[in-house]
């Protein structure tokens, strides 16, 4: 009987509701999928075509991409069926996954930074991208196998972090992460066995030090509210700031996006960058006076209400990122001087105002409402962010103790 072989949008999204491509393998009525790397939301795929739509910042060569796999597919197939074998849907996808061993860290990590590349993902790419390298630096070679990253080569590498490159324990971490997500990876691919997998109980270890948030109090917020004699620059940084910190503690990158438009019936309605999920809040008046400041510069709904992103090229998320992170360098740097004006000891960065939003809502706000302001997928996360901001219980015992 003759197989069939497409590429097809399987129905298990991941957390950001974005769905896996795979290669869909039929043989006798039996089906197998070999998972491509790439993830779509479902408004983007073609399902009559199969194909990535145009409203994908990346279809084109999301599209070729999925081409060159199928057309590997369909080549092994056709090797097999030249070889007169009697194979199944299994036998194929153990011949278009490479056997355990033929793929180095070293080419499977440069697929992974493409595919982030081609999913837009490019904050992470830049976090990531030396992470990789950093193994592969650290273990000289062009080809690194999977089997060679043990227990012992983790530990020396972790050793070569802290020493060597002087790194702190977090980022230590953060390369460990990159390490086992690729390893996850080469174990569902079929490249290495399970047994060989170094982290773990009585492995390796992840360990996340505990790190202490710091946010602004609302004597220090006020300060910043009511300071005068700011230059340009440092009260247009102030003004941004404070709409992040009014805005629940936006994050700037979504800040900057945010377009007359995107405000309604005095809601501001938009989507974070980091996570793609919908946000609505309402728009307080201190927010409003901020906006005013604002609408002499504005040409038209779909104009940006901050200037940063006004110039960037909005089909290149390239673009957008590199402006984003040198409007926060700015604003970092004139929110120092003003922290220094108002003789402030704390220091006062975009994200302090994520920070000072938690920590004036410390015990005052439910951890269900502040996920959903936060627009944490996991409540845990929240209770973790949160902790930092919550004193009152202990403040309470320990009242409690010494006052007599």
């Amino acid at each position: 009987m003759s197989s069939s072989i497409k590429i097809v949008l399987r129905k298990k999204s991941n957390k950001k509701g974005e769905f896996p491509l795979a290669i869909r393998i039929t043989k006798n009525r039996k089906t197998t999928f070999v998972y491509t790397g790439y993830y779509l939301e479902e408004k983007n795929w073609d399902v009559r075509n199969k194909k990535v739509k145009k409203s994908h910042p990346n279809s084109t060569r999301l599209n070729n991409l999925l081409i060159k796999k199928l057309a590997e597919a369909s080549e092994t197939v056709l090797e097999l069926q030249a070889k007169n074998k009697d194979f199944s849907t299994k036998h194929i996808k153990r011949s278009i996954v490479k056997p355990q061993g033929s793929e180095t860290f070293n080419s499977l990590g440069k697929r992974f930074l493409d595919e982030l590349q081609v999913n837009g993902k490019l904050s992470r790419l830049n976090s990531d991208k030396p992470r990789v390298n950093h193994v592969i630096n650290f273990a000289k070679t062009e080809t690194l196998f999977f089997n060679e990253i043990n227990e012992d080569f983790l530990r020396r590498f972790i050793i070569h972090l802290r020493v060597k490159r002087k790194n702190s324990e977090r980022s230590i971490a953060n390369n460990l992460i990159v390490i086992r997500t690729l390893f996850n990876r080469a174990i569902k691919e079929g490249v290495i066995d399970q047994k060989f997998y170094p982290f773990g109980k009585d492995k390796i270890k992840i360990k996340f030090p505990e790190t202490q948030k710091i946010g602004l109090n609302i004597t220090e917020i006020q300060k910043i509210e009511n300071a005068s004699d700011l230059s340009l620059q440092e009260n247009h940084a102030r003004n941004v700031w404070l709409f992040s910190f009014y805005s629940a503690g936006m994050r700037v990158g979504d800040v900057l996006k945010v377009k007359w438009s995107d405000i309604i019936d005095d809601r501001l309605y938009y989507q974070m960058n980091k996570n793609s999920k919908r946000l609505s809040i309402p728009l307080k008046e201190k927010t409003k006076i901020i906006l005013k400041k604002y609408e002499n510069n504005k040409e038209g709904q779909e104009d940006f209400i901050f200037p940063e992103l006004k110039k960037a090229i909005l089909e290149s998320p390239k673009d957008v990122l590199t402006k984003t992170k040198t409007a926060t360098k700015k604003f970092n740097k004139y929110l120092s001087h003003i922290a220094s004006h108002l003789k402030i000891d704390k220091k006062i960065t975009m994200h302090i105002s994520r920070h000072s939003f938690g920590n004036l809502s410390g015990d005052k706000i439910s951890v269900e409402i502040l996920q959903k302001l936060y627009r944490h997928s996991n409540i845990a996360t929240t209770m973790n962010y949160q902790k930092n901001f919550m004193h009152k219980a202990e403040d309470e015992a320990l009242e409690k103790v010494i006052n007599f």
